[in-house]
Parts: structure tokens; C-alpha cells; sequence
């Protein structure tokens, strides 16, 4: 039996004719009811019926549908779990990070623990929130460390809800400064009138917590957004260049503020105070990874 025909039948299967499957399948229709066919004969019964069109299940083709499918589930996982079980064994640390605090905080943070144990090698992922948040649901990594706000929920299950605050940032609304140093753009005053937005995509975790809880000032300031990204420190290089307002990290622009190339818009109550906390796998861990979560978990020297 190959896998192939598994992929070909349930592509039958969701389409109901064998013309659009084989196109699908980048073959033709021939070359397609033979690997069908084959598949049949290998479990010897039939599993689709002819006669009707669309093309139909028989009960048996019913059945193993199911089964086909969690055959194709089940080999997918299994390069994961292969990783999986020789990282078991593995002294590596596998950490994914946001890309703003593998920048920032994560070089600093390292350092003073390392003040008080052997961390040994690290393997390191840094990706937008999203991706981030896949990988721990996958087990590919052990921690996670990001931005944290109580009222914005990560997207992960309560296998990875065990977490450690580790500091603490702020997310403010700047822009560049005008020819006598004050914001630029403003959003309390806009008057009817658009003010420009640097936004954050979707994947963005940043972009979560400003959207759920600052999307009421932007509808209010009639915000528009007029550059997307996914990253922080490219909104900050376009709010840098005047291009419009948004909400950074003080972790990755406070040089910016101190030196007056970016300054703070409007009310500081429209500042987001956030946590910034590593996430772990529930599951018991290499001895490796647990000392060092027991060693986050203690907190500064």
C-alpha cells in the first residue's frame, strides 16, 4: 500500500468526481482511477461507486475514509515526534521568542541568569506571535517568552498555561516630533480628521493586546492604517520617519524617547503596562529544562 493513494482517496472523497480530484492531484484521470483502483484491490472492496455522479462512497469507502484520514494525521505527527523524543534526551534549551524581545530584553535577561547557573546551549526561534504560539502547541519548543496581558488571553491550550513573569514593559503611543519637539500627530485632537496609523498585522502579539484594548481610542481618532507590519522595530523606523502613529515597546525605543527622536502622543493613560512572561510546556521536561525553569521561577539574584 502507498501513502499516495491514502492523499488520492480522500481528495476523491471531498471533491465527488474523479476528473477534479486527478486535477487536483496534478495527474490525469486514467492515471488516477488506477491508483484508486489499486487501493481497492489492495483492501479488496470497493470503496466508490461508479455509477452515480458524483462519485459516491460506498459504505466501506464511508469507513475508511476515517480511517485514511487519521492515517494521514498520525504520519504527519510523526517527524515531530520524532524530534520530539531525541530532544527529550537533549541538555539544548528550545526557546521561540517575539522577535521585539529576542532584540531587547531576551540578551539581558539571559545574562543574569546565567549569573547563578549553567544554562548550556540554547536554540533559539524568534517569530511573530502567531508562529510562536504554534510551536509550543506542537511541543517543537519548550518556552515561549512574550508580552502578557491579563486581558488578552494567548492562543494556547491550558497544557502551556503554566507560566513565570520574568519583567515588565510598556507599550506607548509615539510618533515623531514636529519642528518644536511635541508629537507630530495627535489623537485626542484629531477633529474629525484621519489620523495615520502604523499597525500591526494579525500574527502580531503586540497588535492583539493594542487592538483589544486601545481599538476604542483609534475608532475615536478615526485611525488609518497606513503601513502594516509584523515586526515592531519596523514600525518604529516608519514612526521614526514621521509616517504616522504606533504603539511601541519602551523595551525597544526608550534610547528613541530619552533623546527626543520619538516623542509620547497624547495622554499616558493610553499606555498599555505589560507583562513580559515565559511560558513552558506542562509536560515534565528534560532535567536541563527544568532547572532552568526553576531558576526563572526563583526570579532575580
Amino acid at each position: 500500500m502507498n501513502l499516495v493513494w491514502l492523499e488520492d482517496f480522500v481528495t476523491l472523497a471531498s471533491t465527488g468526481s474523479f476528473s477534479r480530484a486527478a486535477e487536483e492531484r496534478h495527474m490525469t484521470q486514467p492515471a488516477f482511477s488506477r491508483r484508486v483502483r489499486a487501493l481497492e484491490d489492495w483492501l479488496g472492496v470497493v470503496l466508490v461507486d461508479r455509477m452515480t455522479h458524483p462519485a459516491t462512497l460506498t459504505e466501506a469507502g464511508e469507513w475508511f475514509r476515517s480511517v485514511a484520514q487519521d492515517l494521514l494525521a498520525r504520519v504527519e505527527q510523526i517527524p515531530d515526534e520524532a524530534r520530539a523524543m531525541v530532544d527529550a534526551t537533549s541538555a539544548t534549551l528550545r526557546i521561540a521568542s517575539t522577535h521585539a524581545l529576542s532584540f531587547t530584553f531576551l540578551p539581558s535577561w539571559l545574562r543574569s541568569l546565567e549569573s547563578r547557573i549553567t544554562v548550556g546551549p540554547i536554540r533559539l526561534v524568534s517569530d511573530v506571535m502567531q508562529q510562536c504560539e504554534a510551536l509550543m502547541a506542537q511541543g517543537r519548543v519548550q518556552f515561549l517568552l512574550c508580552h502578557s496581558h491579563d486581558h488578552v488571553p494567548l492562543h494556547l491550550s491550558s497544557v502551556h498555561s503554566r507560566s513565570a513573569l520574568v519583567g515588565s514593559d510598556v507599550l506607548i503611543p509615539v510618533s515623531a516630533p514636529d519642528t518644536d519637539g511635541k508629537p507630530k500627530y495627535a489623537l485626542s485632537a484629531s477633529r474629525g480628521r484621519r489620523v495615520p496609523v502604523l499597525a500591526y498585522s494579525a500574527e502580531s502579539g503586540i497588535g492583539r493586546i493594542v487592538r483589544a484594548l486601545r481599538g476604542d481610542v483609534l475608532d475615536e481618532a478615526h485611525a488609518e492604517a497606513v503601513f502594516t507590519a509584523h515586526l515592531a522595530s519596523v514600525l518604529k523606523t516608519m514612526a521614526l520617519d514621521g509616517r504616522g502613529v504606533a504603539w511601541l515597546p519602551k523595551t525597544l525605543m526608550g534610547e528613541d524617547l530619552a533623546n527626543g527622536r520619538l516623542v509620547s502622543v497624547d495622554e499616558a493613560a493610553w499606555a498599555i503596562e505589560v507583562d513580559i512572561r515565559l511560558f513552558r510546556q506542562h509536560v515534565t521536561m528534560h532535567p536541563t529544562a527544568e532547572k532552568f525553569w526553576r531558576a526563572v521561577q526563583a526570579g532575580p539574584a
